[in-house]
């Protein structure tokens, strides 16, 4: 039919996988399991992410930060979760079956408090078939150094390298926005090599207690989300995707096609669907649909043409 629209591509390679589209969930922010007893089949036939990400998980058991723990923002969500999930050995006991039912790829994220924590994370989450990569979530604090691992070049250097050498599976850093240079970080996670970089992690907030005027979070303090943090997000993609050769995994704040589109544009290959999900359980299907229209209505045929278009433009 004359003037039809071109359907895009939206297959996508980062880390070595082959996804089908770009959009994938933010590790915590979606509750696979739950959603499979809820929904069955007709999640699995149609499941909103290309790839799935669990939820962060520990060498011992948490039981996350005192309540409350979560508090509204104006255009965004501050939250105070702190962690909870039930190990590692929980993990691959009770939840990693019930995950590996997915029809997507599987990564599974990982947080230690030191070398020794991430050096078994690794080790053990690698060595499991149903596990196609892991996410090396860097911004809890070295207790030998004091240091957040994410926010110091030097403490992400060194754990790259000691967990890199245990496993040829993908490893993919999660950076956090909390430093005064994001990029230099990205740069010490590629030379210790990662095989793909995600950020923005949330952004240090509080809340008080309008009444009392205390802290209202258990912990004091939490991670601001959502769209108050996009623009800072955005930025802090184009910065490091400017600085690495590895894919990058954007997100912050996105909430439709749009603006998957600009995180693409600025050097995403691919994007993460996080607070959006809570408003909109179906927001990654919906974004996917409404960024392949983007595509086809600027004649753009296929994400990979579309990714870093702006780095590209600044260059020229």
């Amino acid at each position: 039919m004359a003037g039809a629209l071109t359907e895009p591509d939206l297959a996508i390679e980062v880390a070595g996988l082959r996804l089908e589209h770009p959009v994938l969930n933010g590790s915590g922010t979606f509750d696979a399991i739950a959603a499979m007893r809820t929904f069955g089949e007709r999640l699995l036939a149609d499941f909103p992410f290309a790839a799935f990400v669990s939820k962060t998980i520990t060498l011992q058991p948490r039981g996350g930060n005192h309540p409350p723990r979560l508090w509204e923002t104006p255009a965004g969500l501050i939250n105070s979760i702190g962690l909870p999930n039930k190990g590692l050995e929980g993990f691959l006991e009770h939840d990693l079956p019930d995950l590996a039912a997915l029809p997507v790829p599987l990564i599974v994220s990982v947080a230690g408090f030191g070398h020794d924590d991430f050096r078994r994370l690794v080790a053990e989450v690698a060595e499991r078939p149903e596990v196609a990569a892991l996410e090396l979530n860097v911004s809890c604090p070295n207790v030998k150094s004091g240091c957040v691992m994410g926010s110091d070049p030097s403490e992400t250097a060194a754990l790259m390298d000691v967990v890199r050498p245990l496993t040829t599976k993908p490893l993919i850093v999660k950076l956090t926005p909390n430093v005064s240079d994001v990029a230099a970080v990205a740069g010490e996670a590629e030379r210790g090599g990662a095989d793909a970089l995600s950020l923005v992690n949330t952004l240090t907030g509080m809340a008080l207690d309008p009444r009392s005027g205390a802290p209202w979070l258990g912990a004091g303090r939490g991670g601001v989300s959502g769209p108050a943090i996009r623009a800072v997000a955005l930025a802090m993609t184009y910065d490091v995707a400017n600085r690495v050769e590895v894919p990058v995994i954007g997100m912050g704040g996105i909430e439709c096609g749009q603006d998957a589109f600009d995180f693409i544009r600025a050097g995403a290959t691919c994007v993460a669907v996080g607070t959006e999900s809570f408003r909109d359980p179906a927001a990654g299907t919906r974004i996917r649909e409404q960024l392949r229209g983007l595509l086809a209505k600027r004649g753009i045929s296929s994400t990979r043409d579309a990714v870093g278009a702006t780095i590209e433009a600044a260059k020229n």
